[in-house]
């Protein structure tokens, strides 16, 4: 990615019929235009439709520090926080300029972080994971001014990993029966993370200074059933999280963690082995969109108008299919069937069926990509993803690559390409503002040469740069908001 900010514009042009129009000539039929290189418009089987594109430009931003596994969020004030390993990112100014938010009471040393910004309270929360046996989790209630440290104890070795925190309204059930517990803080606090034997997730009553209540929520199904995707919550109470199974799944609960279910979908499509985590987003409504990376390597998408209580099975695609391989699926939702997601993807269709890294032809799966693989930072919306058949705007954002080659997808099965392929960890992150604005956050593996040089190879692609690109115009995710106007 080119350091500063970039506009990546990409406008749909519609041409205008010329001629005259006599009577006894007959009338040309309109030439339909085709969207501009990097821009799609599909259905929900991926293919093309006679729809024009929603016009949408972004605006990208160097954030100025190592940035694998980002999390990003956005507080009512407009300030931006970007969380990745140490340090916590704070930019005022749209992206303009980044500064290190506080010298924050945190650990000195992490090995995954996590950070949330709660929508309601505007409270950040910066996670970070000491070793593989206590987390840390601070939190800020001015935009980062100052912050409130307070180790938790995630539970003896082996192996603590995958911390998430999210929040969400308190229910009528379970634990937020009012006066049951009586909770401190305005909503319910989720903290989850995962041991050898599976999925263990607790509720917060104070706000998140301590989590003291709660327990494992999901068995080691698989070799990876213990992993987890990030917290989900939806305007009703419903909590979701997803584990990394091979049928896409979700454990979710309506009485604020003190029980869950769980429910699967998408076996038309199932999911890749090895590949990272599903996700799911909710939107003001509380319908609930679950999305993963399929078998074929490309982003479906399960609906539920229940609360969770019932998934689609058949499974619509969200991604292009001339886009043959994706990684690192992230979705959000604002008001019923406007929802946004992303995800790394190529479209290097010629390295189908060439050597992958595991000795067989490649079939897609990015763990396993040939040497000639690209992959770029793709965002795709869609303003009525309820609908029977809903259509899908995608946009290739970057404006060249952001790893060459192999992502490595399981950190206990990495192959070495001139370097290390797993510096991009395991996850990207999205979230809208209270303005229905989309903001990304990503490490950029192809920086440098690698951006610019006409034949990058894998070895020239390991860096892991922390860059987010948003929205400058389009559409809000909220109906009730005009069109979103550039901010700088």
């Amino acid at each position: 990615m080119r350091t500063g900010a970039i506009l990546a514009t990409l406008l749909i042009i519609t041409g205008s019929l010329a001629g005259c129009f006599q009577e006894d000539v007959p009338v040309a039929p309109p030439v339909e235009e085709e969207a501009p290189t990097g821009v799609f418009v599909t259905g929900p089987d991926g293919l093309p439709v006679n729809v024009p594109a929603i016009p949408m430009t972004f605006q990208f931003s160097d954030v100025g520090e190592t940035g694998p596994e980002p999390s990003i969020g956005i507080t009512s004030s407009g300030c931006v926080f970007f969380i990745a390993m140490e340090k916590v990112m704070r930019s005022c100014d749209y992206g303009a300029s980044w500064v290190n938010s506080a010298d924050i009471a945190s650990a000195p040393s992490t090995s995954d972080p996590y950070g949330w910004v709660d929508p309601i309270t505007d409270r950040i929360f910066n996670v970070q994971m000491v070793g593989l046996a206590t987390t840390w989790i601070a939190f800020s209630d001015d935009d980062g001014e100052t912050w409130v440290g307070n180790p938790h104890d995630s539970g003896p070795v082996p192996l603590n990993d995958h911390i998430k925190l999210g929040s969400g309204p308190w229910t009528d059930d379970g634990y937020g029966v009012p006066g049951q517990m009586s909770p401190a803080y305005e909503e319910a606090v989720y903290f989850c993370y995962n041991k050898l034997a599976g999925i263990f997730c607790y509720t917060s009553f104070d706000g998140g200074a301590s989590f003291d209540i709660g327990g494992q929520i999901y068995g080691l199904a698989t070799t990876n059933g213990g992993l987890h995707g990030a917290i989900t919550t939806a305007p009703d109470g419903t909590v979701y999280v997803t584990p990394r199974v091979a049928t896409p799944t979700v454990i979710l609960s309506k009485d604020n963690g003190f029980s869950w279910e769980t429910r699967t979908m998408g076996e038309d499509v199932n999911t890749p082995n090895p590949r990272k985590n599903t996700e799911v987003g909710t939107d003001t409504e509380s319908n609930a969109y679950h999305i993963w990376t399929g078998a074929d390597s490309g982003v479906y998408m399960s609906r539920s108008t229940d609360s969770g209580d019932s998934w689609e099975q058949e499974s619509i695609r969200i991604s292009p299919v001339e886009v043959i391989s994706s990684t690192f699926p992230q979705i959000d939702a604002g008001d019923p069937g406007r929802i946004a997601i992303t995800y790394l993807g190529s479209e290097d269709s010629d390295a189908l069926g060439q050597p992958g890294l595991d000795g067989g032809e490649w079939g897609g799966n990015p763990h396993y990509a040939t040497a000639n693989v690209s992959y770029y930072l793709y965002v795709t919306y869609s303003l009525n993803a309820l609908d029977e058949n809903p259509v899908f705007h995608t946009y290739r954002v970057s404006t060249d690559p952001v790893q060459i080659g192999a992502i490595c997808l399981n950190s206990g099965d990495c192959r070495d390409i001139g370097g290390s392929n797993r510096n991009l960890l395991d996850f990207n992150d999205l979230h809208i503002d209270r303005d229905g604005r989309v903001y990304v956050a990503f490490a950029d593996g192809c920086t440098g040469d690698c951006a610019t040089m006409e034949d990058p190879q894998p070895e020239d692609s390991r860096s892991r740069l922390g860059s987010v690109y948003y929205l400058a115009t389009g559409p809000s995710l909220y109906v009730g908001q005009p069109e979103l106007e550039a901010l700088l």
